[in-house]
Parts: structure tokens; sequence; C-alpha cells
């Protein structure tokens, strides 16, 4: 698998839109912490979640 963002990049979760837009903070094997700015920060496992990456 490989993930198509890094940290910094602006992410959203297609499964729960309301959480807003979120930034990567770290990415750790399979799993992505990302500070997103309605529920602040959360570890995405990205084998079972794939977010999408904002570009600017």
């Amino acid at each position: 698998m490989i993930l198509d963002y890094e940290p910094g990049d602006k992410v959203t979760n297609p499964h729960n839109a309301e959480w807003g837009i979120g930034q990567v903070q770290s990415i750790i094997n399979d799993k992505v912490t990302v500070n997103f700015e309605n529920v602040g920060k959360k570890v995405i496992n990205a084998r079972n979640i794939e977010l999408r990456k904002i570009n600017n």
C-alpha cells in the first residue's frame, strides 16, 4: 500500500465529513495521525479508511 499524503497535507475523511478538514501530523506504518478542525486528533488506520487529499 502506498499512501498519497505526507505530514502537513490537508485531508478529509469521506466516511466522517463532519470532522472537517484535517492536517496530517504523522504516518507510522499504516497509522496516520490527523488533526481535524472539528474533532481534534484522530489516529486513522489507512488499511481501513482511505483519506482524501485536498489539493491546493
